[in-house]
Formats: C-alpha cells, sequence, structure tokens
C-alpha cells in the first residue's frame, strides 16, 4: 500500500537522537507513514539504529556526501513514495496523535503545506527546557515562532516540524540555499507560488535543540546572521521585531559607559533589564514550576539575544 505520508529526516552525527525520534514515530495512532532517513556525510552513522525498527517501521536509510541539510531534505523528498512530505530533525520527539491531527487538519483545511510548533519533553535536562523558553517565549523573539503570523508577516513554518505536499516540491524544486535561513527562503517562495500554507498549532513535537548554552550561542549567532542574509534577498522580511536582539545587545554593553558617564541613565537601564528579567523569571517559573529552570531560563534568553544581535551585526558589516 502506497503510504499517505513521507517523513524526511537528515541527520549528521547524531544517532542517539534518531533512535529516540524512531521510537516516537512507532508509537503513531495513525501508521500509514514511511520514513526517510537521510545521512548527511555522518561520521557516527545511525544505520545501525535504524536496523532495530525495520521490522516495526516502514524505514529507508540513505547514506550521501555532507552537503547541508536543505539539500538532504530534497534528497529525501526525490526518493519518497508518498504525496506529503513531513520534515522533522533528527532531535524530535514526536507526541502519539501527531500524524492523525496533522492528517485531519490537512484534509479538512485543504493544505498545500503547513508548520508546527515545538514544545520540551518532561524528560528534557533543566537547560534544554530553559533553552526551549528562550525559543518559545513571548519575552524574546521566540514569541514570533509557531505563531499564525510570524513578525506582522504571513506564517513561515520552519524545518524542525515542516509538511508540503509533493506539489509544492515539483513546483518549486524544493530548497535552493545553502546558505543561512535556507527553509524561510523555501517557505517564501512555497507562499509566492500561490499554495494554502497555514499553522496547525496542535501539531507541536518535543524540540531537544542544543544541550549546552555554549552550542546554544553558537546556533542562536548563526540565526542571527541568517535573518541578515535573508534580508539580502528578501529586504521586506527584516521586520522591527528582528532588531530587538541588536538593541538588546546594545544596551547590555552600553551600562559601563553610563556607569561612568551618567550614572541616572545607568540606574534606569539597570532597572529595566532587571524587571525584564523577573519577568522572564516569573513566566518560565509559571510555565515549569521550576525554580532551577527558571533561574536558567534568564540565561538563556541572554544568550539568545545577545548571540542573535551578535550575529546580526557581524553579518550586517561583513565578519
Amino acid at each position: 500500500m502506497k503510504p499517505a505520508y513521507s517523513f524526511i529526516v537528515p541527520v549528521y552525527n547524531r544517532p542517539v537522537e534518531v533512535d529516540e525520534l524512531l521510537d516516537s514515530l512507532a508509537k503513531q495512532t495513525f501508521n500509514n507513514f514511511e520514513i526517510l532517513i537521510i545521512e548527511d556525510g555522518s561520521n557516527l552513522r545511525c544505520d545501525e539504529i535504524v536496523k532495530k525498527y525495520e521490522f516495526t517501521l516502514k524505514i529507508f536509510y540513505f547514506f550521501k556526501e555532507n552537503s547541508g541539510q536543505g539539500f538532504s531534505r530534497n534528497y529525501g523528498f526525490e526518493r519518497a513514495n508518498s504525496n506529503y512530505f513531513i520534515q522533522l530533525d533528527s532531535d524530535a520527539i514526536v507526541p502519539e496523535d501527531y500524524l492523525e491531527i496533522v492528517d485531519n487538519q490537512i484534509n479538512t483545511r485543504k493544505l498545500d503545506a503547513f508548520g508546527g510548533p515545538d514544545k520540551a519533553h518532561e524528560s528534557f535536562t533543566d537547560i534544554q527546557k530553559a533553552i526551549n523558553y528562550s525559543m518559545t517565549s513571548f519575552f524574546t523573539t521566540g514569541g514570533i515562532r509557531g505563531k499564525a503570523k510570524n513578525a506582522g508577516g504571513q506564517f513561515h513554518p520552519r524545518s524542525f516540524n515542516f509538511g508540503i505536499s509533493r506539489a509544492v516540491f515539483e513546483k518549486t524544486k524544493g530548497y535552493l540555499w545553502t546558505r543561512k535561513a535556507e527553509d524561510i527562503e523555501f517557505s517564501i517562495r512555497i507562499l509566492a507560488a500561490g499554495f494554502k500554507v497555514e499553522l496547525i498549532e496542535e501539531a507541536f513535537i518535543y524540540h531537544k535543540r542544543r544541550t549546552s548554552f555554549s552550542q546554544f550561542f553558537k546556533q542562536l549567532e548563526f540565526f542571527g546572521r541568517g535573518r541578515i542574509n535573508l534580508a539580502k534577498t528578501f529586504p521586506n522580511e527584516l521586520k522591527i521585531v528582528h532588531y530587538f536582539p541588536l538593541f538588546f545587545l546594545i544596551g547590555i554593553l552600553s551600562l559601563p559607559i553610563l556607569l561612568l558617564l551618567n550614572k541616572t541613565l545607568f540606574n534606569v537601564g539597570l532597572s529595566t533589564f532587571l524587571v525584564y528579567f523577573v519577568c522572564i523569571f516569573y513566566d518560565s517559573y509559571k510555565e515549569s514550576k521550576s525554580i532551577k529552570v527558571a533561574f536558567l531560563s534568564i540565561i538563556a534568553c541572554f544568550i539568545q539575544l545577545s548571540a542573535y544581535g551578535l550575529g546580526f551585526i557581524k553579518e550586517k558589516v561583513g565578519l
């Protein structure tokens, strides 16, 4: 029987995460699907992990030279057997009713493409929960992710939870960039081609992201660069909200100077940041019920905004 959906999962040196992802997919209540694992030139291959599931899942494993996530997804699209492709990152854990929800919403709303939000799983470490908070919070630019409209514009699905029809792939030719923000660029072209793209808010996944603050810093600096890189081709995609991390970074760096030059302004600036961080602590605690996660969320938000702002500046000036 032809599968209704194809999960496309690019992988690079993450066999343990693939095991967790496949375990969650094996528990789906809607089971008419296949999985394509695209090993993108990894040194730590996951082929042995895939073999564990070959009798419980319809799964295909491919190894190819490294080309980046976008082109690896294209590789999967070209080899998929269904008419609808769902892209997941390898560090995802999928709720049991995820595909049942997706199938219902796609058919009810007649969607050519969709995106879904992400959440933190109870098994995540405290740092991972804090990072997830910073990437989804109203108090950071993460607050525009997983919303019906992103930053005042149209909704742009992100590649960690992103579905497209075969017709979309055939029309757009999939990912065309090896540069930063390739998933947003792809989303823009899908919308420009006239396809119906919407958020399925109930179709969330648990997204592990980075496991340390140093990794998180590097990732967010990359994202900041990506936003400027995207604006070089699509100037209208650079909204005022995207400048918030830059303003945050400038404000933080200005405090020592204000302390020397104008203590009144220093006190105002310091008080503003303290109130902001107290709001983050309270909001994170309300969500996580953990003082430790709430405290770590302050650090995660600080890193997110500072690193994004730094990447923003670097890409802007060509560093």
